[in-house]
């Protein structure tokens, strides 16, 4: 496709007013007015038709990205077959699971007719990222003619779970809470499975002393245990149409499912076995239970089929087929989200019902959005009205947060960026007092 630049279209436009003057004042000569753009158009014809004729560009291979993460693609262009411009100019057309700068357009600086450049690619939803086509285009050595080419590329890349709190920050976490030093010295004495009968010794809890044994060897006898290390961990992501509302530029669903992945990979170390259950209206991924660090690709694969859903979320659904699926007491981690009384009064049923069995804590990133327009000084009378829906909003929240409370629901609420830290901690906690 060959079309003129801007130049030329100002160019040509240039010479109306002088074509104007010339009909009025040599009415016989009008003619005469139309040299100047004639002498464009052909210049411009001209143009078109020399310096480079072919074009062509290539993008490299992605092998993946994660979510919420940005990526360089490299572009590379070459020109062949005449005079090669000093720079040409490409667009690309994504699909909606990623976002680029200026509509993906970019200038690429050409010497002997070849050059590449980075296409900052910013991946804001899971799945399988594509660049359909990609069009090229290159001026003339007049400046006057573009010179453009489409050309499909039909690129693909899976776009997975964020993992780089795993790499980042998994060690970082795991060296702070001393867990290594932590489960050494808890190993045997602070457990929950009976381990060995040892003499009573300073500073051991006298609750311990097994009285029966004391008097059958006449010296006082205490009960030693170990910690019980393959306990079951059960992640439920809440999928629906509430979790897949953006915070920061990043659906809720997507930001459990990295607190998620860390959260495993810590429990994975210290032995716990995990499984993994999505849902929304109803349960779409229900796995069976791994352990062993080596598992964690596997989970990864998992919560990479965490499909973003619309429908409404259906708790008396998704959590009592997780109970009857599960044999013994479990920790069912619930990360969800809720808006409306109506909603939460299903939630606090089921959890009513998990709790008798299970040690359920629920995971809801905290509405900060909410809380700045209620804590902000309102300037109009639309303020005001904004403030006080925000108000009574974090009320209903609070009020059915207390009521899981009170159920022996442990809460964990926290900010979008430092959600993988609290729920770790708050695993490691329960951990540390043996409630699993």
């Amino acid at each position: 496709m060959i079309y003129p630049t801007r130049a030329a279209v100002v160019a040509a436009a240039a010479g109306a007013p002088v074509a104007l003057l010339i009909a009025v004042l040599l009415p016989s000569r009008w003619y005469a007015g139309l040299a100047w753009p004639v002498a464009v158009l052909i210049l411009t014809l001209i143009d078109a038709f020399s310096g480079a004729r072919r074009g062509s560009a290539r993008l490299e291979a992605i092998p993946s990205v994660c979510v919420g993460a940005t990526v360089d693609a490299t572009i590379s262009v070459v020109l062949g077959d005449g005079t090669p411009p000093p720079s040409a100019e490409i667009a690309v057309a994504t699909g909606p699971l990623l976002a680029v700068e200026d509509d993906g357009r970019l200038r690429i600086a050409l010497k002997n007719g070849r050059g590449a450049a980075l296409l900052p690619l910013t991946a804001v939803r899971r799945g399988l990222g594509r660049i359909d086509r990609l069009w090229l285009r290159w001026r003339g050595p007049f400046g006057l003619a573009w010179k453009q080419r489409e050309m499909p590329l039909d690129a693909s890349f899976p776009i997975i779970p964020d993992i780089r709190p795993v790499r980042e920050r998994g060690a970082q976490i795991f060296q702070r809470h001393a867990l290594q030093g932590l489960i050494a010295q808890i190993d045997r004495g602070d457990g929950a499975d009976f381990d060995a009968l040892v003499e009573f010794r300073s500073g051991m809890d006298r609750r311990a002393i097994d009285w029966k044994q004391s008097a059958r060897h006449v010296k006082l006898h205490a009960k030693e245990y170990r910690t019980e290390r393959n306990n079951q961990i059960v992640f439920a992501v809440d999928a629906g149409r509430q979790m897949t509302e953006p915070v920061a530029g990043l659906p809720r669903v997507d930001r459990a499912v990295s607190a998620m992945l860390l959260t495993a990979w810590v429990a994975l170390k210290l032995g716990d076995r995990i499984a993994l259950h999505s849902f929304d209206s109803r349960p779409r991924i229900a796995s069976g239970l791994i352990s062993g660090t080596t598992s964690f690709a596997e989970l990864q694969r998992l919560a990479a089929g965490i499909d973003y859903s619309g429908e409404e979320t259906n708790y008396t659904f998704a959590l009592t087929t997780l109970a009857t699926q599960l044999n013994r007491r479990s920790m069912i981690v619930l990360f969800t989200e809720f808006t409306d009384l109506t909603t939460a009064e299903f939630l606090v049923r089921a959890a009513a019902r998990i709790v008798k069995t299970h040690l359920l804590l629920i995971v809801v990133l905290r509405e900060e959005e909410a809380e700045a327009i209620a804590d902000s000084a309102p300037q109009s009378a639309d303020d005001v009205t904004r403030a006080v829906t925000a108000a009574a909003l974090l009320k209903d929240r609070r009020i059915v947060m207390t009521r899981l409370r009170h159920l022996g629901v442990h809460l964990i609420e926290s900010e979008h960026d430092k959600v993988s830290e609290r729920l770790v901690e708050g695993y490691i906690d329960l951990k540390r007092r043996n409630l699993l």
